[in-house]
């Protein structure tokens, strides 16, 4: 079931360079994209699509919207856990709705309270491959699990995940469950909010702690562990 397309793409280089779009991509599993700033295979963000019928619906200018993917489709109905099959080669799976940055209203005073869910949806690449403007965009099944919009609990889902006995520092909390680092001066007391269960599991990165301190490995690859890519590639259903 064909249900879009890639209408174009683009890499950031940096954090601080604009988005440059470009006539190909090459997606690496379980890293993101080729070239770009966001590839990095700790985190939930890989790559970001964002719809046209979101720059149609607020008048805005190329690349606004800093995606990776644009793609014609509304990505605020798009849910997470969904594998999207892009061309013939590409599997991504969708994590989570990107939340609206204040960066949004220099184009528009208010845009990034307007926007709301369409400022589009982030990805993680679960099969890699080449991306190219025009190839299709289809749903491809079953689903995996759904990471939440809300950064608290994917916070809450990430110390879940930990393995026994370690601990995690607040940086690399911050990068799997997709927050920026600034984040971290708020992770104290929101985990101390959450009960005696969680407290101790996340630490400074200064801390002299003994217990081993935990990377993340298997927090993305553990949910696809029963479900070959395989199967992902035999079965598409309509979203």
């Amino acid at each position: 079931m064909n249900t879009g397309r890639i209408e174009a793409l683009a890499l950031r280089a940096s954090l601080a360079a604009p988005p440059a779009r470009v006539d190909g991509v090459r997606a690496t599993a379980g890293m993101g994209l080729d070239g770009d700033v966001h590839a990095d295979p700790l985190s939930p963000r890989q790559l970001l699509l964002a719809g046209t019928d979101a720059y149609d619906a607020f008048a805005l200018p190329p690349h606004a919207l800093r995606e990776n993917l644009l793609v014609d489709l509304d990505t605020s109905r798009l849910a997470s856990g969904t594998v999207l099959r892009i061309g013939d080669e590409v599997l991504l799976r969708l994590m989570f709705q990107c939340e609206a940055c204040g960066h949004l209203d220099a184009h528009r005073p208010g845009l990034s309270t307007r926007i709301g869910t369409r400022r589009g949806m982030l990805a993680r690449v679960l099969r890699g491959g080449l991306i190219r403007p025009g190839d299709r965009v289809r749903a491809a099944g079953p689903p995996l699990p759904a990471w939440s919009d809300d950064w608290r609990e994917r916070i809450v889902h990430v110390l879940d995940t930990m393995p026994p006995a370690s601990v995690i520092t607040y940086k690399r909390l911050a990068q799997l469950a997709g927050v920026a680092s600034s984040y971290c001066r708020a992770f104290p007391g929101i985990i101390a909010r959450m009960g005696p269960f969680y407290a101790g599991r996340a630490v400074p990165s200064q801390s002299d702690i003994a217990l081993p301190r935990w990377d993340g490995h298997g927090l993305f690859e553990h949910a696809i562990a029963d479900l070959p890519v395989e199967r992902l590639f035999s079965a598409e259903v309509v979203p």
